[in-house]
Formats: C-alpha cells, sequence, structure tokens
C-alpha cells in the first residue's frame, strides 16, 4: 500500500477514536415521581373523650348576692341618718366601759330604758331573744339606763333589778342623763339602731313592731361593711 494512503487511513482512525472518547454523555436524571394533582386526604384523628371533657367550658356558679333582695329593700327604706353620739358614761354593769368608735364592723343597738318602766319590761324579753340569737352574728346591745325616778338612781337597785330580769348585755348607768341629752331622747324605751359604720338607721319607740326590729337587726348584720 502506498505510504501516502497508508498515512491517511492512520489519521482517520485516530480521529475516529478521538471522536468516540469525547462524546457528550447523557446525564442520569433523578427518577422524580410525579405529583399528583388530587387532594390527599387525611385521617381523621379519633377524639379522646378525656380532652373532649375537660374541653368543656366549667359552670361558673352565679355569685350569691351580698344581702337578700327583701333585706335589701328593707334598708332602702331606712338610710342612714348620721353618726351617733358617742358613749361617755363611767359607771357600768356586765362590761368595762364601751366606745362606739370600738365596735365598728358590728351592728349597735342602744336602748334607753329604766328598770321601774312597765313599758321597758314589756320590751325585755324580745331584747333578750335578740341578744340570744344575734350576739355571735356581731349584734350589740348596750342598755343606757337613765332613771326617771329617784330610786331608779340607786345603783344597788339597778344591780338587782339587771339580776333579777337576766340583762346580761352591757348596760351604761346614766343617772347625769348625759347620754339621755347628747340623743335628744325623751322615751322610755326607745331603741336606736346602729349600723356596722357607726350611722343610725332606724329608731323604735315604745313597745311593738317587734318582727319589723328583727328584719331591720337582720339586714343591718348581713349588709356589707
Amino acid at each position: 500500500m502506498d505510504r501516502s494512503v497508508t498515512g491517511f487511513l492512520l489519521v482517520a482512525i485516530v480521529a475516529l477514536v478521538i471522536a468516540g472518547c469525547t462524546a457528550a454523555v447523557p446525564l442520569r436524571s433523578a427518577q422524580v415521581p410525579a405529583v399528583s394533582q388530587q387532594a390527599i386526604r387525611l385521617p381523621t384523628p379519633t377524639p379522646d373523650p378525656r380532652l373532649a371533657q375537660n374541653a368543656e367550658p366549667q359552670a361558673v356558679a352565679e355569685a350569691e348576692p351580698a344581702i337578700a333582695p327583701e333585706l335589701a329593700a328593707l334598708l332602702a327604706k331606712y338610710p342612714k341618718r348620721g353618726s351617733v353620739p358617742e358613749l361617755t358614761n363611767e359607771i357600768w354593769f356586765n362590761s368595762e366601759p364601751l366606745k362606739l368608735a370600738d365596735l365598728r364592723g358590728k351592728v349597735v343597738m342602744v336602748e334607753f330604758w329604766t328598770y321601774g318602766c312597765i313599758n321597758c319590761q314589756h320590751v325585755h324579753p324580745a331584747l333578750q331573744q335578740w341578744h340570744t340569737e344575734y350576739a355571735d352574728d356581731g349584734l350589740v346591745i348596750i342598755g343606757v339606763h337613765t332613771p326617771e325616778f329617784a330610786y331608779e338612781a340607786d345603783l344597788d337597785n339597778v344591780q338587782a333589778a339587771i339580776e333579777r330580769m337576766g340583762v346580761a348585755w352591757p348596760v351604761a348607768i346614766d343617772n347625769d342623763k348625759v347620754t339621755w341629752r347628747a340623743y335628744a331622747n325623751h322615751y322610755w324605751p326607745a331603741m336606736y339602731l346602729i349600723d356596722k359604720e357607726g350611722q343610725l338607721r332606724y329608731l323604735k319607740i315604745g313597745e311593738g313592731q317587734y318582727d319589723l326590729t328583727e328584719r331591720m337587726i337582720q339586714a343591718l348584720l348581713a349588709e356589707p361593711a
């Protein structure tokens, strides 16, 4: 074979080899699955009955009124009438001397009486009942013994009457009528009901109306301080 032909063939063979080695090899793409356009329904979880129970709103107990409506209506008829004079009596039975200022937060009944007064004697059982039933709830009864006659001013006579009648609450001796005049009082018996703030709320003169007086005691005891 002619050398020129042989050389041409060699060159052609080399060119083919080089072309085969440099041919682009297609890359293997990742096989990504086609995403379905259909919505996927997730399984519905079964609720835990315990959680449902805890999730239920708890019933809220209604707050009880501070005072019963009928008592509130009664108090509305007897508004505050101002503060009352302080007690300055020095001689007391059944107690050390008391001051109304020290009894804030209590309901106080100041009763003017004298042991020889028949009307006072008639009222006495009601006072005993109220003292027994309401003293532990905050009622303080104070008897202001203001004599009408000279024999009623005798301290031994007063003490004997207190023991005989079973008076268990404090009694202030008002022989000089200082407290009587301070209250501008003119009657036996006279009952002044004072609320927890030291304000006069109710005045009962004479006998009777025990139910009303007792309801006023209950209402004032129930009234918020």
